[in-house]
C-alpha cells in the first residue's frame, strides 16, 4: 500500500515518540478479537500534540490532492477518523461528514451525519487500518446513498494481506501516511527494539491469529 519513504519514517517516528504506537514483543497485548499482538496503536493521541497534529493534517491534504484531486466532501469514519476529517476539511475548505458504525437507534436513525448529495466525490478518512472491514463498511454506506467514493486515506496500516485483498474487492484505493515496515525500521534505528526482535515481529504480521512470541 505504501512504500517506505521519508514521510512514512517521520510519521512513524512521531507515533513512537508520543506512544501512539507501542511495541512490546516480550509482553504482547490482547486485541478485542483475541489475537495476541506485539503492537498497540492509538493514533487519536496525535490530536493532543499540535505540531504533530498539524504535520499529519498537512500530509493528509498533500496526499489527497496528489492522488484524488479535490473531492466534494471529506468523510470521517467514527470514531477515530472524525477529528482528522474535520481538520482536513477545514484546511481544504470542503464540507465534512462522518459515518457511524451503524445507524442511530433513535431520531432520524442516520448512519451518515452531515449533508451529502448523490454523485458527490468523497474521500474517506481513517486513523488505522487492520483488516479494513470496519472502514469499508463506511465506504459501502456512502456508496449506498449514491456517493462516489474515490478513495481512503489513513495514518497507519499493519499491511495485512487480508486488508489488501479487502480493499481490492471493494475497489477502494487506499493511501496511508505510514505503515508497519516503516515503523519497524524506525524502531530499530532509535533502539526502541533490537534487531533480533525483527523476525518475530514480521512473523506476527504474516500470521497474527496464530502468532506466538
Amino acid at each position: 500500500m505504501n512504500a517506505t519513504d521519508d514521510t512514512a519514517l517521520k510519521v512513524a517516528e512521531f507515533l513512537l515518540q508520543i506512544k501512539a504506537i507501542k511495541l512490546n514483543n516480550a509482553e504482547p497485548f490482547t486485541w478485542a478479537s483475541g489475537w495476541k499482538s506485539p503492537i498497540y496503536c492509538d493514533n487519536r493521541k496525535t490530536l493532543s500534540y499540535p505540531p504533530i497534529r498539524t504535520y499529519i493534517r498537512q500530509i493528509f491534504v498533500e496526499k489527497i490532492r496528489e492522488k484524488y484531486g479535490t473531492p466534494d466532501v471529506i468523510a470521517g469514519v467514527a470514531t477515530g477518523g472524525i477529528a482528522l476529517a474535520a481538520l482536513i476539511a477545514q484546511e481544504m475548505e470542503l464540507p465534512m461528514i462522518y459515518v457511524r458504525s451503524s445507524s442511530k437507534g433513535h431520531g432520524l436513525q442516520n448512519q451518515i451525519e452531515g449533508v451529502l448529495e448523490k454523485g458527490q466525490k468523497v474521500v474517506v478518512i481513517e486513523d488505522l487500518i487492520s483488516t479494513g472491514m470496519s472502514s469499508l463498511k463506511a465506504v459501502e454506506a456512502l456508496r449506498t446513498t449514491g456517493a462516489d467514493v474515490v478513495g481512503m486515506v489513513a495514518i497507519f496500516t499493519y499491511g495485512f494481506d487480508v486488508a489488501v485483498n479487502n480493499f481490492k474487492d471493494y475497489k477502494c484505493p487506499l493511501i496511508t501516511l505510514t505503515d508497519y515496515e516503516a515503523l519497524l525500521e524506525v524502531a530499530v534505528e532509535t533502539s526502541y527494539i533490537q534487531k533480533h526482535e525483527i523476525s518475530s515481529l514480521k512473523e506476527w504480521r504474516e500470521n497474527p491469529s496464530t502468532w506466538k512470541q
